[in-house]
């Protein structure tokens, strides 16, 4: 599993100006970094990514759109917990 930590937005603030993400595996220290297409290939391949909140983590869905892009998803509702990430 993946935790997303920042985004990088480009051109507007909604979600589908997300352009980069960086992020940290749940287990050990690996950090990286992928673009939202990336990132959106790696979690229809079965990947897992999540943003980390209190009290509990929320899932990141793709967004079936042209082009696809990422937002998280709280119990079957779309939220905007990727966009209350830091900027890099």
């Amino acid at each position: 599993m993946r935790y997303i930590t920042q985004i990088r937005l480009e051109g507007g603030a909604l979600h589908e100006h997300i352009a980069r993400l960086r992020w940290k595996e749940q287990e050990g220290h690996q950090v990286g970094e992928a673009s939202r297409a990336e990132l959106v290939q790696w979690l229809r391949a079965g990947g897992d990514a999540r943003v980390q909140t209190w009290p509990r983590d929320v899932k990141v869905a793709v967004i079936e759109a042209r082009p696809p892009y990422l937002r998280t998803k709280a119990n079957g509702v779309l939220t905007d917990n990727l966009l209350e990430l830091p900027r890099f």
